[in-house]
């Protein structure tokens, strides 16, 4: 059975309640119970972290290699200019899907740039929710 882990940065816990024109007014619990739910109908095993700090992130992932299968991440803003999140996500060796509820490409500039997106296996933009449970999808996928 694969295990996944879902892994929400920085100012996520306020969604539902922060900018609801970008990030839709559902909560994260909402949203967290919506993605275990998902993964369980496929048969997996999936938990949910999130942490407003960086070095609590990268302990998590360093976690993650050994007992996790794949990793979703929306590394919030850290997306835009972690390079200590980048190279923990390489250094673990298994693949990671890089997730954002709003399409970042169509905001302000300085989010257009991912410095996590190459040594992620993929990343799913500007649907939502929905970007998550396809992370889970995609996950599944991989061998």
């Amino acid at each position: 059975m694969k295990k996944i882990l879902v892994i929400h940065g920085p100012n996520l816990n306020l969604v539902g309640v922060r900018e609801p024109g970008v990030y839709g007014t559902e909560g994260i619990d909402d949203i967290n119970r919506q993605i275990v739910a998902h993964a369980e109908a496929k048969g997996l095993v999936c938990d949910v972290f999130q942490s407003n700090h960086e070095g609590a992130i990268i302990d998590r992932l360093h976690a993650a290699r050994t007992e996790y299968d794949g990793v979703v991440l929306n590394a919030g803003a850290y997306t835009h200019y972690s390079i200590a999140i980048r190279d923990a996500i390489a250094a673990i060796h298994i693949p990671v899907v890089e997730v954002h509820l709003s399409n970042v490409h169509a905001r302000e500039e300085f989010r257009h740039k991912s410095v996590i997106a190459p040594v992620c296996a993929g990343g799913i933009f500007g649907f939502g929710k929905q970007g998550y449970l396809l992370a889970v999808d995609a996950l599944e996928a991989m061998q």
